[in-house]
């Protein structure tokens, strides 16, 4: 799906980078997410958490790590949503992307 200025209101545009932590299942993938975010959320930068809605296995408001560790997110049922509830936001994370 493409996004236009029009739907999301005109904004100049802005760089930034994309960080994707991969690897096979119970490699602590979630693990240096949650440490990442709470890193930068140290940090004082502005921080928004997303996990799909989907994703109820440990907590329907936090991401879990395998190892009990979590921080608070945002439940969204489609990644479109992320667009709109991350306006002025520094850093975005995202767990379980796939199911998107």
């Amino acid at each position: 799906m493409l996004f236009s200025e029009h739907n999301f209101g005109a904004q100049r545009a802005t760089y930034g980078s994309i960080e994707v932590i991969c690897g096979s299942m119970f490699s602590g993938k979630t693990e240096e997410l949650i440490r990442r975010l709470k890193r930068a959320q140290f940090a004082k930068l502005n921080v928004e958490i997303f996990k799909p809605s989907v994703d109820i296995r440990y907590d329907e408001q936090r991401v879990v790590s395998h190892d009990q560790n979590s921080i608070s997110s945002t439940p969204v049922s489609n990644s479109s949503a992320i667009l709109l509830l991350s306006a002025d936001t520094r850093v975005v994370g995202i767990d379980e992307a796939q199911f998107f």
